[in-house]
């Protein structure tokens, strides 16, 4: 049962994805995506292991920043482009991991966020990324030479395509025995020690991952828009993609991706209210804080486990008239002897 639904939910999600942006527009559709799969990164690390990074920005951007570099200047292929910055971003992610999961708590994160803010100021202060302007006027190129990325339409199928092999990167991870030990050490760090896992070692590779994904986001919103800008790299962008993660879900496969296509509809809907935009995401941070601790999915299956406990638990009568689902039921008289 629990296979059919699982299968029937991404084939529903297939379609909407195949048939989206006839109804949507296609570059606030492929913005939504990259987000969903930056969410889910961040999740990944959060969610999976404990740790809050508010640093993940800085993987983000410099991929963006790398992915804009060699595409606008040294005329790579867009797809080797992006690429090459995911490959950066996890190596970025090596270097300021290495040096975080020493602290744990709030100290990590702390950490996370000096570490992505000394990232930002390079971006402000280098000669390559155009300071505040950015590097503006990023083409798409083609795919293989076939496919003209210039066209939405063809370019969302390929962010569709880069997201769902992404998100299938994440499920793996979660659901195999590597991803079974990261719970292990998000539940209790200290009993995983005594059962030998070399912590700090799966906290790296997982912080690795996590970085190398989101490189992979910010590389592929770059070409949706075509700029990179100095907001991708700002510390207010890792605390959005840790609201994305908590509205959908912390700790849920979908959640970020749901998270992430309701702050970015709207961001997107509600742009012309200006900064007010801030005051509203705030109230939902604030909302989904105290209201809906699990988060948009959390709660939506917790609502499910407690009917589906609620079914199970209530009584039943089978054919010769006894009630079961109880407890213990007295025998059932034969009907010769009633």
């Amino acid at each position: 049962m629990k296979k059919s639904v699982g299968t029937l939910a991404i084939a529903v999600g297939g379609l909407v994805l195949l048939a989206a942006p006839f109804g949507i527009y296609p570059v606030f559709l492929m913005k939504a995506l990259c987000f969903a799969l930056f969410a889910s990164a961040c999740n990944l690390l959060i969610g999976y292991v404990g740790l809050v990074s508010f640093g993940h920005a800085a993987f983000f951007a410099a991929s963006a920043y790398a992915t804009a570099y060699l595409v606008k200047f040294m005329e790579w292929p867009p797809l080797l482009a992006v690429a090459a910055g995911t490959v950066i971003a996890g190596l970025l992610g090596w270097l300021m991991g290495a040096l975080a999961i020493r602290q744990r708590g709030i100290y990590f994160s702390m950490v996370t966020l000096a570490l992505a803010q000394m990232v930002y100021f390079y971006f402000v202060q280098a000669p390559w990324t155009g300071a505040e302007d950015g590097i503006q006027g990023v083409q798409r190129g083609s795919l293989f030479g076939l496919v003209d990325l210039g066209n939405n339409l063809a370019m969302y199928y390929v962010v569709v395509a880069v997201f769902v092999l992404g998100f299938a990167i994440i499920h793996r991870t979660i659901h195999s025995p590597f991803g079974q030990v990261l719970k292990a050490i998000r539940d209790n760090e200290p009993r995983a020690i005594s059962l030998g896992y070399d912590v700090a070692r799966y906290k790296l590779l997982a912080f690795v991952i996590s970085a190398a994904l989101s490189g992979l986001a910010g590389g592929m919103k770059l070409l949706a828009v075509q700029v990179a800008s100095l907001d991708d790299a700002h510390w207010h962008m890792s605390g959005e993609v840790i609201l994305m993660t908590l509205v959908g879900g912390l700790g849920t496969v979908v959640g970020p991706t749901v998270g992430a296509t309701f702050v970015s509809a709207l961001e997107h809907y509600l742009s012309g209210v200006g900064s007010w935009i801030l005051v509203v995401t705030g109230a939902i941070f604030v909302i989904v804080v105290t209201v809906f601790r699990r988060g948009l999915v959390g709660e939506l299956h917790a609502l499910w486990l407690r009917r589906r406990q609620a079914r199970a638990s209530s009584p039943r009568e089978r054919p010769d008239g006894v009630l079961i689902g109880r407890g213990p039921q007295p025998a059932a008289v034969p009907p010769q002897n009633r």
